[in-house]
């Protein structure tokens, strides 16, 4: 059998119509029934299964099982019942932005007179808008974002199990914040990435000034055994391609698809699908976070699709990151920076993954250097080969030496592929709508 989530063998009872789970077979799920919202993350797999594990709401009883079909009815249920074992599951798509950005603008608002005045013609690029007044343009941006982030984050509590309904669930536009809570499973939804609707011009960013975006499509921050399977994550309608340039700067409305940071740990992310997007993974998000995330940010990603990534893929710092059996496609003429970035104090193992690069891409890129830690990056293919990456990223990019050997071996795995078999498993298993 295959290791796809839904290759269980069921076998209906012949008294009544509960379905006998009699052998599952795979790296992911392990069902208490037939139903997909009741499935826990199986015993050994990936820092999620540590300890306790991971059962997101599979316990819930009938009172505490939703299914919503807007975003309204979604975070209702979200905050419905505390912290007692919850399934939420969402039917078709849902979206905290269907009325357009024009619906969070402040009074008095007026993105025209913004540009106007922070132009680097009119204002320079020395200083930053930090003491702007509340009635200035950058004032009333600020109470237009804060108005955005009131309605498009929703806070997932602790046991709860968020999963969507058949092939065409997800979310557009939202962002969830798992925060600081412990035990949540999010699966088989397509999440289009927050487009923030107000970012902030900051002329010292760089030479030449930049747009900073806010929101992730999922945020885990400060909590524990969160199990992330089977989801489509990307810019949906507005790829960065789609965004207009001012000031000569390309208007970011993008921030990541998924960041995991602020000490959280025992996660496991597998079998999604991550498309066309640039900052797109983040473990760890400051250098100067030590005090929370040292011993923390133990996350295990496989068998994972990221196609049309630019950067982040993810970026690693402080974590025990354990990355095994993930496919990374990078298309032709697509901007690519790197897909592993290797950060400081982390310990990043990154073995039997699969590489499609095209030509004028060498694989010495596939690896980046932020800061000293050690790495180990074993029996990885590019384009069907076995590759070394870290002596190819030593020997092209010697500014950068990579030093080699994490320093640890991951013991929470179940069944590895063949990396030369990654492309054809990926590829036609990750992402939404592949659960049963």
């Amino acid at each position: 059998m295959s290791t796809q989530v839904c290759h269980a063998r069921v076998i209906a009872s012949l008294v009544g119509c509960t379905a006998l789970v009699l052998a599952l077979t795979g790296t992911t799920a392990q069902a208490h029934t037939g139903d997909p919202g009741r499935q826990t993350l199986a015993a050994g797999d990936g820092w999620g299964s540590e300890g306790t594990g991971t059962t997101g709401g599979s316990a819930a009883d009938a009172d505490h099982v939703y299914t919503v079909a807007t975003w309204a009815e979604f975070k209702a249920a979200l905050a419905a019942g505390g912290t007692a074992p919850k399934i939420i599951k969402v039917k078709g798509t849902i979206d905290p932005v269907a009325e357009g950005c024009a619906a969070f603008e402040a009074t008095g608002y007026d993105f025209a007179a913004y540009l106007e005045k922070y132009s680097p013609e009119n204002w320079g690029l020395d200083t930053d808008l930090t003491g702007e007044p509340a009635d200035s343009p950058e004032g009333l941006r600020a109470v237009s974002a804060a108005n955005q982030d009131k309605v498009i984050k929703a806070n997932v509590p602790a046991n709860t199990t968020i999963i969507g309904v058949g092939k065409n669930a997800g979310i557009r536009g939202g962002s969830l914040q798992i925060k600081g809570v412990d035990n949540v499973i999010l699966r088989n939804l397509t999440f289009e990435a927050p487009l923030d609707c107000f970012p902030q011009w900051d002329p010292t960013d760089g030479a030449t000034g930049a747009w900073n975006s806010e929101y992730d499509a999922v945020v885990v921050y400060g909590s524990t055994h969160v199990w992330i399977d089977h989801n489509t994550l990307s810019d949906g309608r507005y790829p960065d391609s789609t965004l207009p340039t001012y000031f000569g700067e390309v208007y970011q409305q993008h921030d990541g698809l998924l960041d995991i940071v602020r000490g959280a740990n025992y996660v496991t992310a597998s079998w999604n699908s991550f498309q066309d997007h640039d900052k797109t993974l983040m473990i760890g998000n400051s250098d100067s976070a030590a005090p929370t995330d040292t011993g923390k940010l133990k996350v295990t990603l496989h068998h994972n699709l990221f196609e049309g990534i630019v950067e982040r893929a993810p970026r690693v710092r402080f974590g025990q990151v354990d990355a095994y059996n993930n496919h990374f496609v990078v298309a032709e003429g697509q901007s690519y920076s790197y897909s592993f970035g290797v950060g400081i104090a982390s310990q990043l193992y990154a073995e039997k993954n699969a590489f499609s690069l095209p030509a004028g891409i060498s694989a010495a890129k596939t690896l980046k250097k932020w800061s000293e830690a050690p790495i180990t990056a074993e029996g990885n293919y590019v384009n069907g080969a076995l590759v070394d990456l870290i002596a190819v990223h030593n020997a092209e990019i010697p500014a950068e030496t990579l030093q080699s050997g994490a320093g640890w071996t991951p013991t929470l795995r179940t069944k590895v592929d063949s990396p030369r078999a990654v492309p054809g498993i990926v590829d036609h298993r990750a992402g939404a709508g592949e659960i049963c």
